[in-house]
């Protein structure tokens, strides 16, 4: 039954939960505010701007065109396909319950959602990267789909961290600037360390996208702003690096 990937219709029905939870939330809004009204109230110091979170459009479609590979004929059989289907509507089950959780504020819940979604895409990423010889459509529509996913909630688990610790947490006093650059240090530390044997030069230029909102975002402190903008151009670098370790590999 597995093999025949059953998966696919439930990948496709809880994807299109998850695309119908988010529109709510933004539309009603759930809880009477929207996303990004939440994320004002809600400030940390790392917080992106508000221009980042449009990487969201590129994800889903990304992920529509994973929907769309799964159910060829073809492809709908590989082992690439059928190894991530569950791990998939797992990680729809944890999106839509951290945009409820979060639209109702409740704060703690919704960051152990996070973190059970990044778990659960965390175990789709390995799988992909570790595909043997991918078919240009497993380089573009699995690989690329998951590490630009997987990359962004690297950074929101991170900023859903902060939300905890500033807004939720009680007797705790900590240092902003501080606890924001060690956040944005340990980002980046991860960054590197889950992509440097995969050889994966995408997911970094992820968090270049996001450090470089945080620097926009965070401009009136200069420490936090100047060490966003430092970690986005070392992981640039980096993902510059991976390209052309990648290149030679090949040669």
């Amino acid at each position: 039954m597995f093999r025949n990937n059953v998966y696919r219709w439930w990948n496709m029905l809880f994807f299109l939960a998850v695309l119908a939870v988010n529109y709510l939330a933004m539309s009603i809004p759930l809880g009477g505010m929207t996303t990004g009204q939440l994320s004002d109230k809600y400030h940390t110091p790392v917080t992106p701007a508000g221009y980042a979170f449009m990487i969201w459009t590129v994800i889903y479609l990304l992920l529509a065109g994973y929907i769309i590979y799964q159910f060829r004929r073809v492809t709908s059989k590989q082992d690439s396909v059928l190894a991530i289907s569950f791990w998939f509507i797992l990680s729809c089950i944890f999106n839509m319950a951290w945009v409820i959780l979060w639209q109702y504020q409740y704060i703690r819940l919704s960051f152990v959602a996070m973190a059970a979604l990044f778990i659960s895409l965390a175990v789709i990423y390995m799988k992909t990267r570790y595909i043997y010889a991918p078919t240009p459509g497993e380089t573009w529509l699995i690989r690329l789909p998951f590490s630009i996913y997987f990359g962004w909630i690297c950074v929101a688990t991170l900023v859903n961290l902060a939300v905890l610790l500033f807004h939720a947490g009680k007797g705790i006093n900590l240092d902003p600037k501080t606890a924001g650059i060690i956040l944005l240090s340990l980002g980046a530390i991860a960054a590197i360390a889950l992509t440097f044997r995969p050889r994966d030069g995408v997911l970094p230029l992820v968090f270049v996208w996001a450090y470089a909102a945080i620097a926009v975002e965070q401009k009136e402190s200069s420490s936090l702003s100047l060490t966003a903008s430092i970690l986005a151009f070392i992981l640039l670098l980096y993902a510059f690096l991976i390209v052309l370790m990648r290149a030679r590999e090949r040669d």
